[in-house]
């Protein structure tokens, strides 16, 4: 028996925890975790973890290659998520750099990562179960067979908490912020698995914040800005990059080309001076330059969590704020969000 790994179902924003009473079967929800999606598959004999991506994810786990077979009672295909936790006892939470460090080409390096920062994996659904498919199930029938398939599985593979409550989501929603994750998911549960079809519904954090555009890279086409780069003063002074902003119109890159003109910084001969942008284990070869421009323009963006000092996520451009002074954009603006221990989150 082998297991074909599908493209992962996915989710489309929703601006707020949906109504269950508009799905003819309700919702169920689901703690939103920040990691990697992963579909996992266990034959029988061999152990392959996809990704959302054209990747997989198979060579960075080894801990969860080795765990996979020892733990679960039967061959079968698992949608989850793979996390790393770091932090005291009491106060864990997910830490999605500790994560990305997995991403490693030299083996030797994923292999000392896998001790000192295990993985876990959340399951949150089941596609096949033995030589059975389930994928055209409705998903209530497949998380009761979930649930009877993992019962007595011990640590590092999990199953996720859910809930038909959707005060108890929007519950979720406020306090696991504070252990890491990313939101709620809502689910219906009259669905089929829909692999790469937007049928689920999540519900993430939504802020805004005041930025100081610091450069932009040209988009990919050769023309017009393909993002710009923006930036907040720390307690030091000191102005960081913190993220970027994409995801612009055609009509738009072009004319921010025009409004950004004025702020491009020169050189003597009057060449646009550029910078090299930071480097990711996702970059690659990707070319990371940018033109940089006088640290003058204020905009206001949407963004959903802070990782260390930078936005976890691309942000989203919400309007210029030509009222603000560019050193009035600072960290103290961010809101703070309360510690919560990823031990009461998982069960």
């Amino acid at each position: 028996m082998r297991y074909e790994i599908p493209a992962p179902m996915l989710a489309k924003a929703s601006a707020a925890v949906p109504d269950p009473a508009k799905f003819p079967d309700g919702l169920l929800y689901e703690p939103k975790w920040d990691g990697f999606r992963g579909l996992v598959s266990w034959d029988g004999e061999t152990v392959e973890i996809g990704s959302r991506g054209a990747k997989p994810l198979t060579r960075y786990f080894p801990e969860l290659v080795e765990a996979i077979p020892r733990l679960l009672p039967g061959p079968c295909l698992l949608d989850g998520e793979i996390v790393v936790a770091t932090g005291p006892a009491g106060s864990q939470r997910l830490d999605w750099e500790a994560l990305s460090q997995r991403i490693h080409p030299a083996a030797s390096r994923v292999q000392k990562l896998s001790a000192e920062t295990p993985a876990m994996f959340i399951a949150f659904d089941l596609l096949a179960d033995g030589d059975e498919d389930l994928q055209q199930l409705p998903f209530g029938e497949r998380r009761e067979r979930l649930e009877r398939l993992l019962a007595e599985v011990p640590h590092p593979l999990h199953l996720t908490r859910t809930t038909t409550d959707p005060d108890l989501a929007r519950r979720w929603l406020a306090e696991f912020e504070g252990a890491g994750l990313d939101g709620v998911v809502a689910k219906p549960l009259d669905q089929p698995y829909a692999p790469n079809k937007r049928t689920l519904f999540k519900v993430k954090h939504a802020r805004t914040a005041d930025v100081v555009a610091l450069g932009y890279r040209i988009h990919k086409s050769g023309s017009g800005v393909g993002s710009l780069l923006v930036g907040l003063y720390g307690d030091d002074g000191v102005l960081r990059q913190v993220g970027g902003v994409a995801a612009w119109s055609d009509a738009m890159r072009q004319q921010l080309v025009e409004d950004l003109a004025p702020l491009v910084e020169r050189d003597e001969s009057g060449v646009a001076v550029t910078g090299e942008g930071e480097r990711s284990r996702f970059s690659g070869s990707k070319d990371t330059s940018f033109v940089r421009l006088r640290p003058e323009r204020v905009l206001e963006v949407r963004y959903d969590q802070l990782e260390g000092w930078r936005f976890r996520h691309t942000v989203q451009f919400e309007r210029w704020r030509d009222d603000r002074e560019a050193r009035s954009c600072t960290y103290e603006q961010l809101e703070t969000v309360a510690g919560y221990d990823l031990a009461d989150v998982i069960d």
